[in-house]
């Protein structure tokens, strides 16, 4: 692949995954974006966790993770569950506010998923989750290689 055509291909994929991103927060009634969202579903998902664990598998910074947490914590979506043994062991925790935020969230994301790939034809959006599963797949192993 020449090098101009990678540059234009990041950017062309950047530019779809922000107005993607835009397009979902406009239109989501919560303060909150695509990342305390994916926060969420990770907690539901998975339970309480370590910030740096969410950090982790979101791929984001300590820092980012902390602003993120503070956030739904504030917007009582999260909270903060101490160790009495311990006071530095912290878990992340979703409420009950942030089960119902998540679920809302899953509902307008369905409608904007639908309105953004209706205007690929089904084999076209079977390929495209080829594809895109194949780079993150490909994405995943060489930041675990690094």
């Amino acid at each position: 692949m020449k090098e101009s055509n990678l540059f234009q291909l990041i950017h062309i994929t950047e530019y779809i995954n922000n107005s993607n991103i835009y397009h979902f927060t406009k239109r989501f009634p919560h303060k909150l974006g695509v990342s305390p969202v994916l926060v969420l579903a990770e907690l539901q998902k998975d339970g309480a966790q370590k910030q740096t664990v969410l950090a982790d598998k979101l791929g984001c910074t300590p820092g980012a993770m902390t602003n993120i947490a503070n956030k739904l914590v504030k917007q009582g979506y999260a909270e903060r569950q101490y160790n009495e043994e311990d006071r530095r062991h912290v878990l992340m925790e979703i409420t009950m506010d942030g089960k119902a935020v998540l679920k809302d969230a899953q509902v307008y994301g369905r409608q904007v998923q639908k309105e953004i790939f209706e205007v690929l034809s089904e084999e076209e959006l079977d390929q495209y989750m080829a594809i895109t599963g194949k780079l993150l797949k490909a994405a995943i192993e060489r930041n675990e290689e690094e």
